[in-house]
């Protein structure tokens, strides 16, 4: 793929705190980075980092202390209403957990004609179930043997891989996946990070991939960037970051994963 160098998305400076006195805590501490059309970007952590409230910042579920974030050139910082919608429609999550992301009382196939209804109402409903079989079909599930099931009644890769047909229909120019190989089985997460790459590829996505797993990041990122304790503490290509890491946390994650961190630097 030839390299974009359009930004899609500017964070600068950004900063939240939650609480206050002597009680505050700064869960992300003034940090800047932008992403480029096209480009899958992994922000990689352990828990409590400050990733998922970046996620969370960029989604506008959450306002930031300071800092403002730029989506295509212009400042969405204090989007509301309709705006948000409208932005809401280029801008789409998968997380981590999801049967959150479900109505456990409706079956699969009106969780996604409501995506419709919310996103794009112009289908007719046979153009609308015609579209949902062939996403269906393209996350590598069988639509007969889903749409009329109750999320309960589905495994959490199916549940996952449905979320991301979901984002397939909305068709989103940026994608925030936030852990979603986390609550699935080791033998099923390459399929998921093959799904996340074939976003890219044929939706013309752009992807920032949430992880505390550094293994995950490499195998799906053009760029990864490190953030410890609110901070973004190392940037750079995937390849920079596993074989010449500078800060000693990006350095005791790759230890963390020793027989990945060996095939790696030599390979």
């Amino acid at each position: 793929m030839a390299q974009n160098t359009e930004e899609i998305i500017k964070v600068e400076n950004l900063t939240k705190v939650f609480g206050s006195g002597k009680k505050a805590v700064k869960a992300v501490n003034n940090i800047n980075f932008s992403i480029k059309k096209g480009e899958i970007v992994s922000l990689v952590g352990q828990s409590g980092s400050g990733k998922t409230t970046v996620t969370r910042l960029i989604l506008r579920l959450l306002k930031e202390t300071e800092g403002k974030i730029i989506f295509e050139g212009k400042d969405v910082t204090d989007i509301k209403g309709k705006e948000k919608k409208e932005y809401w429609k280029k801008v789409q999550a998968i997380f981590q957990d999801p049967y959150a992301s479900f109505n456990i009382f409706s079956p699969v196939k009106k969780v996604l004609l409501d995506t419709f209804k919310l996103f794009n109402s112009s289908y007719s409903k046979k153009e609308k179930e015609k579209l949902i079989c062939e996403t269906l079909e393209s996350v590598n599930l069988r639509p007969e043997e889903v749409v009329d099931k109750y999320p309960f009644e589905l495994s959490g890769g199916q549940r996952q891989r449905i979320i991301i047909a979901r984002a397939h229909l909305i068709r989103p120019q940026l994608l925030l996946a936030d852990e979603p190989t986390s609550m699935i089985d080791a033998n099923l997460r390459s399929g998921i990070l093959e799904l996340l790459l074939s976003l890219r590829d044929t939706d013309d996505c752009t992807i920032m991939f949430v992880t505390h797993d550094l293994g995950l990041a490499y195998y799906v990122s053009d760029r990864i960037f490190i953030m410890h304790e609110g901070e973004i503490v190392e940037e750079g290509s995937a390849d920079k970051i596993i074989t010449a890491p500078e800060h000693p946390y990006t350095i005791q994650l790759i230890k963390d994963v020793p027989k990945l961190s060996e095939e790696w630097l030599t390979s």
